[in-house]
């Protein structure tokens, strides 16, 4: 298997591109670009998948725009990538039959906040980070926290996690409304700020995590919550993975409301030791959060301290002033670039499965077991209060042994995951990536998907070469 295999293939339609980018030149003029370089930056530029890199790029400033690139695309027939930061891990931004990015960092308004109801509508460009700096003064926050500071409308499309998910959930339980220009410019509105409706499909369910395959999300209708009184927070290291993977289901499973859990082997803090300028000891560690009120907090910070030293844990080190939090957490959030330094020049693949709690410990071991055996360098990081975990293999992309290993490996994995009742994507997505494990995973599945898909975009424009293979 080549790198190149993973990817579907896409016919291109040379006549009906040319049209469409002449078209779009004319009627956007600055904000179009055809130029290499930019072109390639609205491809794929995350790990290892190859670049494919769009024919033109269109900057939209409104929804009404997107339709109108949309419209444009649709008769002559030529494919249409949203794009948001380009910090999605599968493929999900590349153009394999070529076509047009709607680049939306431009819609980056925040248009409505409403205060009393702990709701907010943002545009699609709007960043994670802006949302919150945004809201700083009216003591609510928004909790969905995948690290990178992605674009709203990104999050939305991939139905994105992180490390907030264990007590807030993920993207699906964050948004309750989009405004979706679909496959041939019509604008749907897909809800409202109701926090419950009966009426008809959950069509806002459908388009969170449908990539852009199936419409192209311009707006986001939000959840959002009340920054908590009190935050604590620290480190435990353990003697082994599974020790802290005990912990982890213990603490769960008894039902401890920990806003976040996330685990950090040996070599991924020594990574991040040397990225961040930490001095955490080199073993497998786990940090943890909790938010509440200063009693609720203190009380469910000691419990935690007993769950882990009933695990093996060793000395809890607490983070007490919001500085030393995000020195902290900012070390975690960089663990993608700090892996890359244990091997500089390699390309970095970043695995994502996901598991039932109780099967944490028996997939992570058997994971490790299996990189070790392949010979591969691989980190491990996870959200493992909900089973998310993920590995950073480091690879060198000229060694063809080292491809094939790299590749046998992850396939190993995503099968293991589904094998114990799990998937091959907790939060990164299908994109192009994971499209040949959806099959196992879906099975007839599947095929209502494709037909959902061809409902919707019965031309095939949209994000094509990615999730459903047609």
């Amino acid at each position: 298997m080549t790198l190149v295999s993973l990817q579907m293939p896409v016919e291109r339609n040379e006549t009906g591109i040319a049209l469409a980018v002449a078209i779009l030149a004319q009627r956007f003029g600055d904000r179009f670009s055809a130029a290499a370089a930019l072109r390639e930056q609205h491809g794929h530029t995350t790990t290892w998948l190859p670049n494919q890199a769009p024919d033109g790029v269109v900057f939209a400033e409104s929804t009404e725009e997107v339709a109108e690139v949309v419209k444009v695309c649709a008769e002559h027939k030529v494919p249409v990538i949203a794009f948001g930061t380009g910090s999605s891990l599968e493929g999900h931004v590349n153009a394999p039959a070529g076509g047009i990015s709607v680049d939306m960092s431009r819609m980056n308004r925040v248009l409505q906040v409403n205060a009393d109801d702990l709701d907010c509508v943002v545009e699609a460009g709007v960043t994670r980070k802006q949302l919150n700096e945004y809201l700083r003064d009216t003591g609510l926050f928004f909790p969905i926290d995948p690290g990178a500071d992605a674009s709203l409308g990104g999050m939305a499309a991939t139905r994105a996690s992180g490390t907030n998910a264990v007590r807030y959930g993920t993207m699906k339980d964050a948004v309750l409304a989009l405004t979706v220009v679909m496959a041939d410019g019509t604008v749907v509105h897909t809800g409202g700020r109701a926090r419950k409706s009966s009426a008809g499909y959950d069509l806002t369910r459908l388009m969170v995590g449908s990539e852009g395959t199936l419409g192209i999300i311009t707006e986001v209708t939000l959840r959002l919550h009340g920054i908590p009184e009190a935050v604590s927070g620290g480190v435990c290291p353990f003697p082994d993975l599974e020790s802290a993977c005990n912990a982890v289901i213990t603490t769960i499973q008894c039902g401890l409301p920990v806003a976040r859990i996330e685990l950090l082997d040996a070599l991924q803090i020594r990574a991040c030791n040397a990225y961040s300028k930490l001095d955490l000891v080199e073993t497998p560690t786990l940090f943890v959060e909790f938010h509440g009120s200063e009693a609720g907090v203190r009380e469910q910070s000691e419990l935690f301290g007993e769950i882990a030293r009933d695990n093996g844990g060793g000395e809890f080190t607490w983070a007490t002033k919001a500085e030393e939090r995000s020195r902290l957490w900012s070390a975690r959030h960089d663990a993608y670039w700090a892996a890359l330094g244990l091997r500089p020049g390699a390309k970095g693949v970043s695995t994502d499965v996901c598991v039932p709690i109780s099967r944490l410990a028996d997939c992570i071991k058997a994971t490790m077991a299996d990189l070790n055996e392949a010979g591969l360098i691989g980190p491990l990081v996870g959200h493992v209060g909900d089973g998310n975990f993920h590995t950073l293999v480091l690879v060198d992309v000229d060694n063809p042994q080292e491809i094939a290993a790299a590749e046998g490996f992850i396939e190993r994995l995503n099968w293991r995951a589904i094998e114990m009742g799990g998937t091959c994507t907790g939060e990164h997505g299908v994109g192009q990536g994971k499209m040949k494990y959806l099959t196992r995973e879906h099975g007839a599945g599947l095929d209502v998907m494709r037909a959902v898909k061809a409902a919707l975009d019965p031309a095939g424009i949209l994000n094509p070469g990615k999730v459903v293979p047609m």
